[in-house]
């Protein structure tokens, strides 16, 4: 395969990489240090080797000593302290522990004493010897200190992973320095008008900015600036992004963290960074600080089982005084996000730390079409046949995140289809991926299952056109997707914020519409309508126990929820009633979801041929939209086009020059009679009457 030239102005990563100077190679280090540790490793070997070939000394016995001196054996000796290292006048074979040893030349032994005695006798052996002073064994002291700086590296290089990485603000003894970064002005800068579906939150923050880029406007009138904006909202609906766009429009510096990395496993580390972290804003002041996730550290104090000297506790402590202690006169603002503002401790929550909580809620249809205009400006679309209008109105209850997705997935599928241009399709398909799931088109269903939950979904379709004020049908398909093999998509009109008890009981209805369909039509019950059940009781607990929703018990909540901070707040609920009240609640329970059952079966009974033809219809097609219910519901027959081909069969027609050509041929090959004529050419033969 051949690799395409690279461009002289474009560098690759890895020449990136290597002219940073303040990037640490740990593959490169790890490499060079390894080499080195083996190279002095080899070396060291080497020289012991070395010597000790070089020498062979064997340790004698003392008597042995003074029976080679007698003799005149010993030819000369190097004393160094009380060690006596020889040499032979010829070689010898000694007896060792580990056997016979022959051609020894040296030996050596500790001597008692060395005085003038000894050194007569050495003289009366005509020895030559020579004394040298004892030098220091750095070899050996290596070899023995080795194992120990083996271990302290090791110890050293663990500490450092603990506190994510080496070099830096991260090494051993920085543990209490904040790991906030600094935003500049070379990232990628987000404003206001990347952000769509949150219009107060943005009149909010920009209020906030405003303090901090003009405040004599605002001193003048004795306002002082907010310490704090809580940004408070579902997953997904922006609030970083918001964030990201204060620090693209404010001229100030901006430090960004999250709650975690406050969190250390060493005590009091945590309230060490929040103090350097104020420290390194005052130095810079005005500026904003952002937290995100600030329910990490800010939970509600008391929880924990550490009591008072819990680490967490510390952290939230050290971050109530700094946002509003003694010292309040700096000018730092302190932005937060969370999606859990329920555990937040309630002197983190009060005016004077977090003055403004700015809520970020789900995107209503205008704000969902801001949002896709926003996110369509990166892709290629096709503008004829893109309508962002209807896609608005058909994701009621989807978040920014969300609809960034659809966006995405829907370029993607344009990409696969090698399109030059997104159309309405990739967003519908898009859609469809990101509401019901993906297609599992290696599930094959058999026929029996295929009949089963055509009818299944059927009946929730059915009953749902039938149930006054329920959403209307979207699509039916009985194409497994997800976890579901049939799925009936409804989607509301209007934004609902509120519902009726009617609108409720409906919805009863329609979960329970598949389980009444399989007994009107099979007489049988299958385990497909498990999840609707479970949605149903539900539903129906909570008409009665949280919603007063019940004729019988009246308006009245039942259970009393133990809040635990640290175990999810509502790990279990507490019982505040009696045992007779509970056999009412359950017998409520099971009347109002065998009722709703009632209620769906008579609709289908009512409608059985249009039950059939939809169901017919959906074995047929596999996917039926609103459209398509329409003409069902007035008769029609269907004929919608699935790439490209008609589903219906069309007649065989020859057009009049190739049906001419293929009667000569037919001719030519005695394939056709003369006689057989059609009759309009025999009517034309025939002579006309007077």
């Amino acid at each position: 395969m051949n690799k395409k030239p690279q461009s002289p102005g474009k560098k690759s990563p890895r020449s990136s990489n290597k002219n940073n100077p303040d990037q640490f190679h740990w593959k490169r280090a790890g490499k060079t240090s390894l080499i080195w540790i083996s190279i002095i490793l080899c070396a060291v070997y080497i020289s012991g080797l070395l010597t000790e070939s070089g020498k062979k000394e064997i340790e004698i016995e003392y008597t042995e000593y003074r029976e080679y001196l007698e003799n005149h054996e010993i030819q000369k000796a190097v004393v160094i302290g009380v060690v006596f290292h020889g040499e032979f006048k010829l070689a010898k074979t000694l007896d060792t522990p580990m056997g016979a040893l022959e051609n020894v030349t040296h030996f050596k032994l500790t001597l008692p004493f060395v005085d003038r005695s000894v050194t007569d006798e050495w003289d009366a052996a005509e020895l030559n010897y020579t004394f040298k002073e004892k030098t220091i064994d750095w070899t050996g002291y290596l070899l023995n200190m080795l194992p120990w700086l083996l271990l302290i590296g090791f110890w050293i290089f663990m500490i450092r992973r603990m506190q994510g990485g080496a070099g830096g603000m991260k090494g051993i003894f920085n543990f209490g320095k904040s790991r906030a970064s600094l935003w500049t002005s070379d990232q990628p800068a987000v404003t206001f008008k990347d952000v769509a579906g949150c219009e107060e939150a943005k009149e909010e923050l920009k209020e906030v900015i405003g303090f901090l880029k003009n405040p004599k406007r605002f001193q003048k009138l004795g306002a002082t600036v907010p310490k704090g904006a809580l940004l408070i909202g579902p997953p997904g609906t922006g609030k970083t992004l918001l964030a990201r766009a204060v620090a693209g429009e404010a001229s100030v510096p901006f430090y960004s963290l999250s709650g975690a990395d406050f969190v250390e496993m060493f005590v009091g580390v945590g309230a060490s960074r929040v103090r350097d972290l104020f420290e390194q804003a005052k130095k810079t002041t005005p500026c904003i600080i952002f937290i995100d996730e600030l329910d990490a550290v800010g939970r509600q104090r008391g929880a924990g089982i550490g009591g008072g000297h819990d680490e967490r506790e510390q952290t939230l402590n050290a971050l109530l005084v700094e946002m509003d202690g003694f010292d309040n006169t700096q000018n730092v603002i302190v932005i937060a996000a969370t999606n859990r503002p329920d555990v937040l401790d309630k002197a983190l929550l009060r005016p004077g730390r977090f003055d403004r909580q700015i809520v970020v809620d789900v995107p209503d249809y205008i704000g969902r079409l801001g949002i896709l205009k926003v996110h369509t400006k990166k892709v290629v679309l096709n503008r004829r046949k893109v309508d962002l209008e209807s896609l608005a109105k058909g994701t009621p209850g989807m978040v920014g995140a969300d609809l960034a997705n659809i966006v995405n997935e829907a370029a993607l599928l344009a990409a696969r289809k090698r399109k030059r241009s997104i159309d309405n399709d990739d967003f519908e398909e898009a859609k469809d991926k990101v509401m019901m799931g993906i297609q599992r088109k290696s599930m094959v269903l058999s026929e029996e299952e295929k009949e089963v939950t055509a009818y299944h979904e059927a009946g929730h379709a059915l009953v749902a056109m039938r149930t006054k004020g329920a959403d209307p049908v979207h699509k039916i398909t009985i194409i497994p997707r997800g976890r579901a093999m049939g799925i009936t998509m409804q989607l509301p009109i209007d934004e609902r914020h509120g519902y009726t008890r009617d609108y409720v009981e409906g919805r009863l209805g329609i979960l329970m519409g598949g389980r009444s369909a399989e007994m009107l039509i099979f007489n049988q019950m299958t385990t497909g309508a498990g999840n609707d059940i479970e949605q149903a009781t539900e539903i129906a607990r909570k008409m009665v126990v949280e919603w007063g929703m019940s004729d019988l018990l009246g308006p009245m909540t039942f259970g009393k929820k133990n809040e635990e901070i640290f175990l999810g707040r509502e790990i279990q609920s507490h019982r505040d009633y009696s045992d007779v009240t509970a056999r009412m609640i359950d017998e409520e329970i099971s009347r109002i979801v065998r009722d709703a059952q009632r209620i769906s079966e008579e609709i289908l009974r009512k409608d059985i041929d249009l039950l059939n033809r939809l169901a017919k219809e959906l074995l047929k097609y596999e996917t039926v939209t609103s459209d398509d219910l329409d003409k069902i519901i007035k008769g029609q027959k269907l004929t919608r086009r699935i790439n490209g081909q008609s589903r219906q069969k069309p007649r065989k027609r020859t057009p009049g020059k190739s049906r001419r050509k293929v009667q000569a041929k037919q001719n030519k090959a005695g394939l056709r009679k003369p006689g057989n004529q059609s009759q309009s050419k025999q009517k034309k033969k025939q002579p006309a009457k007077k």
